[in-house]
């Protein structure tokens, strides 16, 4: 089949996209490539289809585990075999499921990046017949990015296990020095390809308003631009404030962060994308890797920290190609806010340290015990219980990482999931030998099949519901048969997971590259202060943005509220002129009143006419005649 044929069948797309073939071609002749595409820019076509038209299998490496999840989703329904690895996932469901990459017929494996620390993961990789790595969000293996992950350095060591297996690293952002250094980190061969596609969004209209009443503005906005939005605050608290105030003003709106379970944060994004609500207010969990094309408003209540962050965010505007708004509200304070923030929230080595130690406290671990160990980690339980504050501790757990003690996955919601663990034959006997089991076992293999050959999603409601029991009775029978050795029964979890690399060790002998915190809390204040210089600017904000993505040649867009002022106040100016040369004119013929002047000067409105004249009187261009109240030609000018 030849890729349009892939394009067709599975997508129903007549056409690629820009630079999307030429980069799938590229994939296809073996080259490393690195593809850089805006938000929206179709980027998972691009190792898709030319995983499709091979042999074998594409590993695909994301630290974004909802979208990995709606990925392989995606390919399911499209009759596509996929399969992911996270963490949550039980050592028996990881086993089943890298046998089904190795000898089954498994066309994509998306993986965390933590994953490819485990030696078991990487050993069996080895034995896959894989045909391409995708590396997604590609910005992430990059210290100097906006969003650097740790665990992405280990990433090259993939090419030991199968060294002629091309790499294909993608992101939306990324400047000069990231490019390079996701080139370097990744081993990039020296026939590399790299495609690039402007970063501008010419259907986006990037506006930042000085404004101290924000909730009114916000009205005012969403009055004016109708469909779908989104608004994006600071923290959890906000989301609920700013919703209720909304919907007290009869704006359809819900609220979304990620301290809400998991269930209630699907149920909210599925009505929103449905339009049950029109607006989302949500802080920054809200967002990737939700393909909504109709979004027509971006708002953001308080400045990013980084215009990599505003880029992505407000990117999600628009997608439809069709006009769409970038709004950025800012008060002076916000920036005194985000500088005080970046100088709070950078640990010292000590409090580095300290953070480690209350992670072995948290966890009751014995020094020199717990290497391997992932356990879930509620991060807001542990900060409470020793008194951290939440966005330093953050940083402390990103050096830890990189320093290999320990990797921290993003959180995961993973539904309930049981595997029969034993023969047809052997369940027959168990169920003769205990009937009381017979019926509940029949049940639940009637409501999900496939359980003797995978772990499969189970709801517990479901069976309840079939058998007239409560849920709690239902949780108990599956661990029972659990503890019996007759299934596998994993409940569904919702946190993130915290795994320790190493053995725990005395936190005063831990190792850290001082100079490197150093230099990360400098690099913060520096994109800050793009940030600032975005919001205070007054040149064309489109431009501002392109340039940090060393975009240099761009031109002004035309759309933004600076371009737009700018062309108000060129025609002001011509319409100025305009009537200057009319009223000349007329007075030449003789004085006339200020309403005979009006009404005859054209091509302007009343108020325009009215300023002109005015002004011109200001000026001394024309004097008026008291005594018979009319407008002169001033002989001394």
């Amino acid at each position: 089949m030849h890729i349009h044929d892939i394009l067709r069948q599975y997508w129903g797309h007549a056409s690629f996209r820009p630079l999307q073939e030429d980069i799938i071609n590229s994939v296809l002749q073996k080259n490393d490539t690195l593809a850089l595409l805006p938000t929206g820019g179709g980027k998972s076509i691009c190792f898709q289809i030319p995983a499709l038209l091979q042999t074998g299998i594409c590993v695909v490496v994301s630290p974004l585990i909802a979208l990995m999840k709606d990925q392989v989703d995606n390919l399911t329904q499209r009759g596509i075999k996929a399969q992911y690895l996270i963490a949550g996932m039980g050592k028996r469901e990881i086993d089943i499921a890298l046998d089904n990459c190795v000898y089954g017929d498994i066309k994509f494996l998306y993986i965390s990046p933590e994953r490819l620390s485990s030696d078991l993961v990487r050993e069996r990789i080895k034995y896959m017949n894989v045909n391409l790595f995708a590396i997604d969000e590609a910005h992430c293996i990059s210290e100097w990015g906006y969003d650097f992950r740790p665990s992405y350095l280990s990433l090259s060591s993939l090419r030991e296990l199968h060294p002629q297996v091309p790499f294909l690293a993608l992101t939306a952002t990324a400047t000069h020095h990231v490019r390079t250094d996701i080139q370097e980190k990744l081993n990039f061969r020296k026939d590399a390809l790299v495609f690039q596609k402007s970063f501008e969004r010419k259907n986006i209209s990037y506006v930042v308003l000085n404004e101290e009443n924000k909730y009114r503005r916000l009205l005012q906005i969403l009055n004016k631009i109708s469909g779908s939005s989104i608004v994006y605050v600071r923290n959890r608290k906000e989301t609920v404030a700013v919703a209720q105030h909304l919907s007290q003003n009869g704006i359809s709106a819900d609220f979304y962060h990620a301290g809400l379970e998991a269930s209630i944060r699907s149920d909210k994004q599925t009505r929103w994308k449905n339009n049950a609500n029109r607006v989302m207010v949500c802080t920054n969990a809200f967002g990737m890797g939700i393909d909504k094309p109709d979004v027509r408003l971006v708002l953001h209540m308080t400045p990013p920290d980084t215009l990599e962050a505003y880029y992505q965010e407000a990117g999600r505007a628009g997608r439809d190609e069709k006009k769409a708004y970038a709004v950025l509200l800012y008060a002076h304070s916000d920036c005194l806010y985000l500088e005080d923030k970046i100088k709070k929230n950078y640990p010292s080595v000590a409090e580095i340290q300290f953070v480690y130690h209350q992670l072995g406290n948290y966890f009751q671990l014995a020094i020199g015990a717990g290497e391997g160990l992932s356990l879930a980690f509620d991060l807001i339980d542990f900060c409470s219980h020793y008194k951290l504050n939440t966005t330093k501790t953050i940083h402390a757990l990103k050096f830890l990482e990189r320093a290999a003690y320990i990797t921290l996955s993003e959180s995961v919601f993973l539904p309930s999931r049981a595997k029969i663990i034993v023969s047809n034959e052997v369940l027959y006997q168990f169920q003769l030998q205990y009937p009381h089991y017979d019926n509940f076992l029949k049940n639940l293999l009637r409501l999900n099949g496939g359980m003797f050959s995978q772990y499969v999603p189970i709801k517990e409601r479901e069976i309840a519901r079939s058998l007239s029991m409560d849920i709690s009775e239902v949780v108990n029978y599956l661990k029972r048969l659990t503890i019996e050795n007759i299934l596998s029964y994993l409940p569904q979890t919702d946190k993130p997971y915290l795994t320790f690399v190493q053995a725990r060790r005395d936190a005063k002998y831990i190792q850290l590259d001082y100079i490197y915190i150093k230099q990360r809390r400098e690099q913060a204040i520096q994109k800050f202060d793009a940030v600032v210089k975005y919001v205070e600017s007054r040149h064309c904000r489109s431009q501002i943005l392109l340039q940090y993505f060393d975009d240099n040649h761009a031109e002004r867009c035309g759309v933004c509220d600076i371009c737009i002022a700018e062309k108000r106040q060129v025609k002001q100016k011509t319409i100025f002129a305009k009537i200057q040369h009319q009223s000349i004119d007329f007075l030449k013929e003789k004085p006339r009143s200020l309403q005979e002047l009006l009404n005859l000067l054209t091509g302007a409105t009343h108020q325009e006419k009215l300023y002109a004249v005015r002004a011109m009187l200001d000026a001394g261009e024309f004097v008026l005649d008291s005594s018979q109240n009319v407008l002169k030609l001033n002989k001394h000018q």
